[in-house]
């Protein structure tokens, strides 16, 4: 794809750059701008969405990556970013194949339960062939070839099991069920994670042969497997409730996951660290300090805690807050993900402050 400018030695930089951050080496923080810089004249694509199901199931998988190419048109990455695409379909993707229906709209993708859904009567069984997974196993594999020397495809989001069970029984309902039959929920959750661990490796072997690495839809780019993991559930949750019914699941797909992180979105799931840095496989966290708190680079105490418990860190912040972090924490095992849209002259410049901060 010659349009898209990320070269063989630019990719060389990034593995061996991301290499050094996994094994606690650089003595830097990693700086991925989420935001990207359109140039001048840069095309303006109709119908383009951030949710590929928006596209709709009869939507040529032609189309869509046309569009993506042509967004990409141009475009420059600086620092540590690299051209990525995430196959988008929404948060959970995997309760669609166990039975959930989905349904798209603009702002976000939702999967609802079946009719008549009820734990005591669920059987969880994966079909790979329903149609929205069918989906975006087709779109993966038609951007893996046709983009994977230049550009990262993304795992798709699979979901977390407990999430995934919400999404097949309905939210309120699985947390009565918690209390009333949590050994049905458990009996369900390891089900849901053996599909999981299915799922994860149908993608990947998609993606591995053409893709330089992976990263799953937060681009911290691996040589090896990685993802993602998630329980957004355990928002509403208590650290005993966890330990049952989560950890089974993270250390199942930690210890199937060469580089694992986990999604800690929102205060309400800080009790659950303790249980989380059990876990020796587990790489890193990233902080989601969620609505109405402060930004990630206003918990110090937090980002420190995860660090001196031998584990990465991800944040999304700015250009302020990441100089912010540089200054109390330093930025080593950090990789800050910035939102500010910059000409490359701006984002090198950005970048110079932060290894001057870190030096």
């Amino acid at each position: 794809m010659s349009d898209i400018r990320f070269l063989p030695e630019d990719w060389q930089r990034i593995e061996q750059t991301y290499q050094q951050w996994w094994d606690h080496e650089l003595d830097r923080p990693l700086v991925y701008f989420t935001s990207v810089y359109d140039p001048p004249g840069a095309p303006k694509v109709p119908g383009h969405s951030g949710f590929l199901s928006n596209y709709g199931l009869d939507a040529p998988v032609d189309l869509i990556l046309d569009n993506y190419q042509r967004l990409q048109s141009g475009r420059h990455f600086p620092a540590d970013s690299f051209p990525f695409w995430f196959v988008n379909f929404g948060a959970g993707l995997l309760a669609e194949p166990l039975g959930a229906r989905l349904r798209s709209t603009a702002e976000t993708v939702w999967f609802e339960p079946p009719a008549g859904a009820d734990l005591g009567t669920l059987e969880i069984s994966f079909n790979d062939s329903s149609p929205w997974w069918a989906k975006m196993l087709e779109l993966t594999e038609a951007a893996a070839e046709r983009f994977g020397e230049t550009v990262q495809i993304g795992h798709t989001d699979i979901g977390g099991n407990l999430d995934i069970l919400a999404s097949l029984v309905g939210s309120e309902p699985l947390m009565m069920e918690l209390v009333d039959r949590p050994s049905l929920v458990e009996d369900a959750c390891r089900r849901i994670t053996e599909c999981w661990i299915e799922a994860f490796d149908a993608v990947d072997r998609i993606i591995a042969p053409h893709c330089h690495g992976r990263v799953a839809w937060a681009p911290t780019w691996a040589k090896g497997t990685t993802y993602m993991l998630q329980s957004d559930a355990s928002y509403m949750i208590s650290p005993e409730m966890f330990d049952r019914f989560v950890m089974p699941d993270l250390e199942a797909c930690c210890e199937h996951i060469e580089y694992p992180f986990y999604h800690l979105d929102g205060v309400g799931q800080i009790a659950h660290l303790d249980s989380m840095f059990t876990i020796e496989n587990l790489r890193g966290i990233q902080w989601i300090p969620g609505d109405g708190q402060p930004q990630a680079e206003d918990w110090p105490d937090l980002l420190q805690r995860i660090l001196d418990a031998g584990r990465l860190v991800q944040v999304f912040t700015d250009a302020r807050g990441a100089f912010k972090i540089c200054r109390e924490l330093g930025g080593r095992g950090i990789q800050m993900m910035l939102r500010d849209s910059l000409t490359p002259r701006e984002a090198g410049e950005v970048m110079a402050e932060v290894r001057r901060l870190c030096g």
